[in-house]
């Protein structure tokens, strides 16, 4: 079993930037896919991005991709999301997910889910 508490979410502007950070605990860590995802009041939770256990392969949503990072270092169990040219329609509670799948873009793919972290871009 894992847990996941995220962090470093906050206020920015259109166009601001934002690390956000996923630590983990568990000996296990490097077994696990980990995920972002993000929901905004409304809609349904929607896949961000995701790294796989070795950090070898990464994936993206589309609407992020070229704009969004994820990374992991397994050694500290925390993976990172960086966030650059930030956009009002990416304000939503971002959650991280860790999983036992090799790959997977559905919350049904992740086993653990993080409590969330709240991102808001003003215009």
């Amino acid at each position: 079993q894992v847990q996941l508490v995220e962090s470093g979410g906050g206020l920015v502007q259109a166009g601001g930037s934002l690390r956000l950070s996923c630590a983990a605990s568990g000996r296990t860590f490097s077994s696990y896919l980990i995920g972002w995802f993000r929901q905004a009041p409304g809609k349904e939770r929607e896949f961000v991005a995701s790294i796989t256990r070795g950090g070898g392969s990464t994936y993206y949503a589309d609407s992020v991709k070229g704009r969004f990072t994820i990374s992991r270092d397994n050694a500290k169990s925390t993976v990172y999301l960086q966030m650059n040219s930030l956009k009002p329609e990416d304000t939503a509670v971002y959650y991280c997910a860790a999983g036992v799948a090799y790959f997977g873009s559905t919350p049904r793919s992740y086993d653990y889910w993080g409590q969330g972290t709240q991102v808001t871009v003003s215009s």
